[in-house]
């Protein structure tokens, strides 16, 4: 069990609407992100969405709130024929390289890159204490050729990052998540937070809500079991 954080994080209920960033400062303790993300926050530098730069570790992290929210309803997944075709090609596997599936994320030269040596030890202690999580993909011969990772608290999957070396990746990642957590109990309830919507994740079905209508479906999420508590 983490406990309760020692700062006293932005409430996000509080917010005007549009406002994104909530707040700067606090740290990346595992009590402090598990209460950020309890209450509908996320770590992020303090650049805008789509104009990231590397934050140096001397900058402040910045606590964020999306008005819209991305989220992907777990009934509303769309799978193309040549993604299905993919995910019968390439191998999923969960929780077996987590550090190597943030590093992939992490690649400096991926544009926009913001996932530094302090962001790998924060998370790879939350994966260490069963709340951080990873999907792998890897092809015929083992090989890890894409996946996400994120956190999970309660009935909330957070999507934090995803990268891919081959087509189609890590949708099958994605795919395969999906698949874990309608495989849970209250599969109706649970909700997959991917922060902002873009083009490539509206192709898999992400749709936006309101922050509040965001808040709402959190409250319901984190009153379930984790879908991977069966894992750790």
């Amino acid at each position: 069990m983490i406990g309760p954080s020692r700062w006293q994080l932005p409430d996000p209920w509080g917010a005007s609407a549009g406002e994104e960033l909530l707040g700067v400062g606090a740290d990346l303790a595992p009590t402090t992100l598990v209460a950020a993300y309890r209450a509908g926050l996320f770590p992020m530098p303090t650049g805008r969405p789509g104009a990231l730069r590397l934050r140096k570790k001397s900058e402040a992290v910045g606590w964020w709130s999306p008005d819209p929210r991305g989220i992907l309803p777990l009934a509303g997944l769309q799978v193309s024929r040549s993604l299905r075709a993919s995910c019968r090609r390439l191998h999923v596997t969960f929780d077996t390289a987590f550090d190597e599936v943030v590093l992939g994320c992490g690649d400096p030269s991926r544009p926009h890159g913001w996932i530094n040596a302090e962001i790998r030890a924060a998370y790879g202690e939350l994966h260490r204490l069963g709340v951080a999580h990873s999907v792998e993909t890897r092809d015929e011969t083992g090989t890890l050729v894409g996946g996400l990772y994120g956190v999970e608290v309660g009935g909330m999957f957070a999507g934090e990052s995803m990268f891919h070396r081959t087509t189609d990746a890590s949708k099958v990642a994605v795919v395969a998540l999906v698949d874990r957590l309608k495989a849970a109990s209250e599969p109706d309830q649970r909700l997959f937070d991917v922060q902002w919507r873009t083009d490539n994740l509206a192709r898999l079905g992400v749709i936006e809500v309101p922050r509040e209508r965001y808040l709402e479906l959190l409250a319901v999420a984190l009153e379930l079991s984790p879908a991977f508590s069966s894992t750790r």
